[in-house]
């Protein structure tokens, strides 16, 4: 008999700093919404094990999105964007998010994003904390510069090289199969992205002078890192929320940079107490 999964994969049309995009999502679930924001170079399908996840979406409604020129959602069709550089900005990524948000017409849906997704909801808190229920940043840093190498888009070095790169970013008590598939997806990207995502990463995210400002008081904030992450160790989340009054911090042991793929079960175990937290709240 053939089993289906429950997640449903859709399509939406949003507009972004005034050019036209077809974008992709997956959602599961309901009753809460909450939004999962992948890493850089890469695309939503990392999450879906939460997807997945019974005791979960039980409670939650999840929306699993590919960003613009990742996984599903391709380029503009109205735009010659072959001609420019792929560059994600802060603006692009903020006016994506809360447009999306609008779009789906979501009442305050809680956030979840890694990496990538971790710096644009630390940086979401400080600007348009009131959006959202809830605020969950895991891998996150008040900064991280220097690292958008260009090798990471060149023509000799492929994507394969790229996965390899994340392969070592893991947990080394990860299974191997869901470290092989996190690699997997990584090399099917397309070439500039990585490099792209990261200019937001390391030229536009820093809240060194600004994370005293974010307010938790009317939304709470979760900043996680995993113990193997060696881009962004347990140290930097824990400078990061040392700076916010009534940010909730934690070391996930066990884990590295991509924890909702490389090991969901671990995983589960840091950001179920959580989650049932901000349902009591709400």
């Amino acid at each position: 008999m053939a089993r289906f999964d429950k997640a449903v994969g859709r399509y939406v049309y949003l507009t972004v700093e005034g050019v036209d995009y077809r974008v992709y999502f997956e959602e599961s679930g309901s009753g809460i919404p909450l939004l999962l924001q992948h890493t850089a170079g890469v695309d939503a399908r990392q999450w879906r094990f939460f997807l997945e996840d019974e005791e979960i979406t039980r409670n939650f409604r999840l929306i699993a999105y590919d960003l613009p020129f990742h996984g599903k959602s391709l380029p503009p069709s109205s735009e010659r964007w072959w001609e420019q550089e792929y560059r994600l900005t802060e603006s692009f990524l903020k006016e994506f998010i809360l447009g999306l948000s609008a779009a789906l017409e979501l009442d305050r849906p809680v956030f979840l994003g890694v990496s990538l997704g971790g710096y644009i909801a630390t940086d979401l808190a400080l600007t348009h904390a009131d959006a959202f229920r809830a605020i969950i940043g895991c891998e996150v840093s008040a900064e991280l510069h220097g690292l958008d190498n260009p090798l990471f888009f060149h023509p000799q070095i492929s994507d394969a090289a790229k996965a390899a790169q994340m392969y070592d970013a893991m947990g080394p008590e990860s299974p191997e199969a869901c470290k092989r598939e996190s690699t997997w997806l990584f090399s099917q990207a397309a070439p500039p992205v990585m490099l792209g995502d990261l200019y937001y990463v390391c030229n536009e995210h820093d809240l060194t002078e600004t994370a005293h400002k974010i307010r938790t008081d009317r939304t709470p904030l979760y900043l996680l890192n995993g113990e193997y992450d060696f881009v962004m160790p347990p140290s930097h989340g824990k400078a990061l929320s040392d700076q916010i009054k009534g940010a909730r911090f934690s070391s996930m042991a066990g884990l590295g940079h991509f924890p909702m793929i490389e090991n969901p079960p671990l995983f589960r175990r840091h950001v179920m107490p959580i989650l049932e937290e901000i349902r009591r709240l709400f």
